[in-house]
């Protein structure tokens, strides 16, 4: 590979020798452990960890370890929840969080490809199956049933949206993917079958939050109180492709409708100026700066911004440029 490529590549990656990450000495071959950002928000958190790919494909017996000795070994809970904080130390882990559990699920089935043999999914297959079993329960129990979900959903902005999430269903209609192609590796056909049928739902209704030009969430109006993104255009909206994309699923839903969205965030989430924009919305951290460009994590070009969501502190990142969710985008854009 060419130099230039190389080093881009490993740039990403080099924050494994900071001390943002640890090798705990807990057990043969230590447990691995992360911060959010070097002394910010601990415990390795599902829910942002999941946007990382540099480790697995580099280091793969990294992430197995994460999943090994923290995810499926001191987190997960009897009913299947990976608390999302699960290697917080002498304390609890937190709680559910939506896009975290989708993602860990996505993460086993990305360290079974990166794996020689079938051991590691045959091993941990119950246990990754409980976890999925968790979100298709909470499919199952907001009413519908119908490869989509709704209801509270905490997620990595820090708060519980409601309604039904195109971002975080995305996750939900590829994990379902995943786990019919893992219960297929190890044998399960009847839920290998019960993940088909419910990702073949899930694939057409999610249509339903395509405006004509992207992905819209569905609020729930029962929580009016609720932040959300409403009709917004969201970074994320299409982030279940990006990981279909790197697991080799192929195409998850409608591929004109989610190239018309990923244009819609060129269009309207991306500045080339970044110090420009935040002149005139000053809420958020700073990221980017002078001269830096960007992409927005949240724009509303077609109005709907509520004034309620200003109210809530997780309000300001929707102005901030994000590298893990502008990496995510890029690559999916990229593919």
């Amino acid at each position: 590979l060419p130099q230039w490529l190389l080093d881009r590549t490993i740039v990403t990656a080099d924050t494994l020798q900071t001390a943002n990450c640890f090798l705990l000495a807990d057990g043969k071959g230590g447990r691995f452990w992360g911060w959010e950002g070097i002394g910010v928000c601990q415990g390795t958190c599902t829910h942002v960890w999941h946007y990382a790919q540099a480790m697995a494909r580099l280091f793969p017996s990294l992430e197995r370890n994460l999943r090994e000795k923290t995810d499926y070994g001191r987190a997960q809970l009897p009913n299947g929840v990976v608390p999302f904080r699960g290697t917080v130390e002498g304390g609890e882990g937190g709680g559910i969080a939506i896009d975290g559990q989708c993602g860990t699920v996505l993460r086993s089935y990305r360290e079974h490809l990166t794996s020689k043999d079938d051991a590691f999914l045959k091993a941990y297959w119950p246990k990754i199956k409980l976890a999925l079993e968790f979100l298709i329960d909470f499919d199952r129990n907001d009413g519908d049933f119908d490869g989509l979900l709704h209801g509270k959903q905490h997620n990595t902005l820090d708060a519980s949206w409601y309604g039904k999430v195109h971002a975080i269903s995305s996750l939900y209609i590829a994990s379902l993917r995943a786990g019919e192609e893992m219960a297929k590796r190890v044998g399960d056909s009847e839920f290998e079958s019960l993940c088909r049928d419910l990702y073949s739902k899930g694939s057409k209704g999610i249509e339903m939050l395509y405006n004509g030009e992207y992905y819209v969430q569905e609020e729930d109006p029962s929580h009016p109180e609720a932040i959300g993104v409403g009709p917004g255009v969201y970074i994320d909206q299409v982030i279940g492709q990006f990981w279909a994309n790197q697991l080799g699923l192929g195409r998850l839903y409608n591929k004109e409708h989610m190239q018309s969205a990923l244009n819609t965030l060129w269009k309207h989430n991306f500045v080339p100026d970044v110090r420009s924009f935040r002149k005139t919305f000053t809420e958020g951290r700073y990221y980017a700066w002078t001269g830096d460009s960007g992409l927005i994590m949240c724009t509303w070009p077609n109005g709907g911004l509520r004034e309620n969501f200003r109210n809530h502190p997780p309000y300001r990142y929707f102005n901030e440029c994000m590298s893990g969710f502008e990496y995510q985008a890029a690559a999916h854009m990229v593919a």
